[in-house]
């Protein structure tokens, strides 16, 4: 987040909306964003931040409708969002533990409401593919998604495209795309998101 420059731009605001944790939000970020692991707190990267905390809800922002939901992950209250501008559709799962709900038809984790909901039809799905689902046993605990999980609730919910992100920091670009390559027949188009990446929707 300090390293979103636009935010530091002139003439820009920035309103940031965290998951209400009974805790002040921007004291929140500020157990990881303060020294002495960072410079400088949140409220410091300019008074046209504002750090706001948000039930699961439906919300209206800027033109854009938003869908909140909690969702299965490890270490704090986390939401998965929907968002269109009423002619395309983004659902993003950032850190999705669906394991913590158990196994699940297929040993990846359970397909649950919220994760259903979001994802339903939506023109790209961004979710959480650290893991394979070899690697479940050994990694699971770490509160993260399999890529075989992601590519099935985009098949089951009827998603256009699939990203798969958060991807594991110790696999090579040649790793993930042969994970890529490995769903390269499903019936949802899949790729692996990358930093400046532009995606037209729908």
């Amino acid at each position: 987040m300090p390293f979103f420059r636009s935010g530091t731009s002139p003439g820009n605001r920035v309103d940031v909306y965290l998951p209400e944790q009974g805790v002040d939000p921007e004291e929140l970020l500020a157990r990881a964003i303060s020294p002495p692991h960072f410079p400088i707190r949140p409220k410091q990267l300019g008074d046209h931040w504002t750090f706001n905390a948000i039930e699961p809800g439906h919300y209206e922002f800027e033109g854009f409708s938003v869908d909140a939901l909690e969702i299965p992950h490890k270490g704090g209250r986390t939401f998965g969002y929907r968002v269109s501008d009423g002619e395309g559709t983004l659902a993003y799962l950032p850190d999705h533990s669906p394991t913590s709900l158990g196994e699940g038809p297929d040993g990846f984790g359970v397909y649950h409401d919220a994760a259903i909901t979001l994802s339903d039809g939506a023109d790209l799905l961004v979710h959480d593919s650290q893991h394979t689902a070899a690697e479940l046993p050994q990694l699971g605990f770490l509160g993260h998604s399999a890529v075989e999980y992601a590519v099935a609730l985009a098949q089951r919910t009827g998603a256009r495209q699939l990203a798969l992100f958060h991807h594991d920091p110790w696999r090579s670009d040649a790793a993930i795309d042969a994970l890529v390559a490995q769903h390269a027949m499903a019936p949802v188009r899949v790729c692996a998101a990358y930093d400046g990446m532009v995606v037209d929707l729908p």
